[in-house]
């Protein structure tokens, strides 16, 4: 089991680095990549993905920069950089005063994430019967209030790290799974009577 990290409040700058970072399919493979392997470097990362070293590098430098990955100091020769996935706990608080670039920016990224979630939640009904239990399906509709919603969202995320391992020290036998947990009110009012 993972570490969990300290939570890292994105702001609005933050928004737009995070929007402008992962709309780049290359940086977002990287990522994925390294979730996988743990550690790499931008030739392994190059060969796996069929890109340039020097690409792989820029695209590392700029994850980096997001705090998104490290170098690893002691693995080297001074020439290659080696690189590690960093565990992350992002959050981005609901009354977060944006500037409109900045609204944009997470609307942009939410739409990103949310275009990759729809097809999974896809994926996952259309091979529900032949996954041999591997997607599973889970809906539900409760009547809470705003301090048991806060509750059970944290719930939820204690869970998920519980399960948590390191990138490159997944136990055998495990595959990636994707995870989705979203929270709504089913009425369309922004605030309760």
């Amino acid at each position: 089991m993972a570490q969990r990290p300290e939570k890292r409040v994105l702001t609005g700058a933050d928004l737009k680095a995070f929007y402008k970072a992962l709309a780049n399919p290359v940086r977002r493979d990287i990522l994925n990549y390294l979730g996988k392997h743990g550690e790499a470097n931008s030739t392994s990362v190059a060969k796996a993905l069929g890109e340039s070293t020097g690409t792989t590098s820029y695209h590392l430098r700029r994850l980096a920069d997001l705090e998104l990955i490290e170098e690893i100091e002691d693995r080297g020769d001074g020439r290659e950089r080696w690189w590690k996935s960093r565990s992350k706990d992002l959050y981005t608080p609901p009354d977060l005063d944006l500037a409109p670039d900045e609204r944009e920016a997470m609307l942009k990224l939410g739409a990103l994430k949310m275009s990759h979630d729809l097809s999974l939640v896809t994926r996952a009904y259309a091979g529900y019967e032949n996954s041999r239990g591997w997607n599973q399906i889970y809906r539900s509709g409760l009547y809470l209030t705003q301090e048991q919603v806060k509750s059970f969202v944290e719930e939820y995320q204690n869970l998920v790290w519980k399960y948590v391992t390191e990138p490159g020290q997944h136990p055998e036998g495990s595959r990636p799974v994707a995870v989705r947990f979203i929270v709504v009110p089913e009425d369309d009012e922004s605030t309760p009577d």
